[in-house]
């Protein structure tokens, strides 16, 4: 039993890699809730819930970035509307805290603010069941992986790829932006879900609520790398890079792309609409404004200044991106998207592998 399970560790990461993978893992699950939880606030090495929060949003970003890697990278399918899987994740979750708020609301109804002034008398069918937890996960896992496999079936069987699967999808995301902005859908309008107040009875704000939602994203993360590293090291990942390299070579070997194709698609995107279900936890706001082309735009940019094909540079690029991001739209808001188009030029003109194949050629050379 252990030679299978010690080749197959060894396939998925060297020594060093399981080591940077321990090291990463410590640092999530014992550093930063020691900081946070059991260092006073007027400490130096208190890490504040403006870091927690910032951090285990960039590991949500991070989540959607290793699963567009899994479709670009590794399959050559540029996604355009991955913003829409990861929105409707967070809707999912939404729905069931905005019931938890309960009569904590400004109206001090059973319905949500948003229904009350809308003058609604009852739930909308799509709110059934959504004041239960397992039924939000599931449809925070579901709608998106459903939605992905039926627009998957059709586009893959009718061939549609290069640029024009990238158009459509980008459509579909626009679509569905301009959908849920509209009142009568019953998704909050253009101002969505917000001020939650509690999850599985448990207040959201509370440091050790917040914690539990951290170090759940770091699981989450960590085991959405491993589940990434496992099927492209496999035959099922060779088989994909087959694909994105010489499609027709691989049907004519015999082998059935559409049924390839389709499982790394839904895969990827019932991935993004977990990430989406914690980010919602965690910022603790979703509008139709997630779904907005340009975040599915920004997401493939993290994929290729991290590096397209390696995993860890989905994390990098992620990483990389918004806490600039971060930094820009607080100090200098006004210039963060000359700053954003000047990073992928550049990275597309001089790191055409982005960070992780630029540091990993420097390795090599030496």
């Amino acid at each position: 039993m252990s030679g299978p399970l010690t080749s197959t560790f060894t396939r998925l990461y060297g020594a060093s890699g399981w080591a940077a993978l321990g090291a990463l893992g410590f640092v999530l699950f014992v550093v930063f809730p020691l900081l946070n939880l059991a260092v006073p606030p007027d400490s130096t090495f208190h890490v504040s819930a403006y870091w927690i929060t910032l951090i285990g949003k960039i590991m949500c970003y991070a989540i959607v970035a290793l699963a567009m890697d899994l479709i670009w990278g590794y399959c050559g399918i540029l996604s355009l509307g991955h913003g829409l899987f990861f929105a409707l994740g967070g809707y999912g979750m939404g729905m069931y805290l905005m019931r938890q708020i309960g009569r904590d609301g400004q109206y001090r109804a059973e319905l949500p603010d948003f229904m009350v002034f809308l003058d609604w008398k009852e739930f909308p069918w799509q709110w059934w069941n959504t004041d239960q937890f397992w039924w939000a996960l599931l449809l925070a896992v579901a709608v998106p992986g459903l939605l992905a496999y039926v627009f998957g079936y059709f586009a893959f069987r009718s061939r549609i790829k290069g640029v024009y699967f990238s158009i459509i999808t980008q459509a579909l995301t626009f679509a569905a932006m301009l959908l849920f902005f509209r009142n009568e859908t019953g998704f909050g309008g253009n101002n969505g879900f917000t001020d939650f107040k509690r999850i599985l009875g448990y207040s959201i704000t509370t440091p050790e609520t917040r914690m539990v939602l951290f170090t759940l994203s770091g699981a989450v993360l960590l085991g959405t790398l491993l589940l990434g590293r496992y099927l492209v090291t496999s035959k099922f990942g060779r088989v994909l890079a087959a694909i994105r390299d010489a499609e027709q070579r691989v049907m004519f070997c015999g082998y059935n792309t559409l049924h390839y194709k389709l499982f790394v698609w839904t895969l990827s995107a019932v991935l993004c609409g977990i990430a989406g279900a914690l980010y919602v936890t965690q910022v603790g706001i979703i509008n139709p404004g997630e779904m907005s082309p340009a975040n599915s735009i920004e997401i493939a940019i993290w994929v290729a200044v991290g590096g397209r094909g390696t995993l860890s540079g989905a994390i990098v690029g992620a990483a990389v991106v918004n806490g600039a991001k971060s930094f820009f739209t607080q100090a200098f808001p006004e210039y963060w998207l000359y700053v954003l188009g000047l990073l992928f030029i550049l990275v597309t003109l001089f790191m055409p592998q982005g960070i992780v194949g630029l540091l990993n050629k420097w390795r090599s050379a030496k």
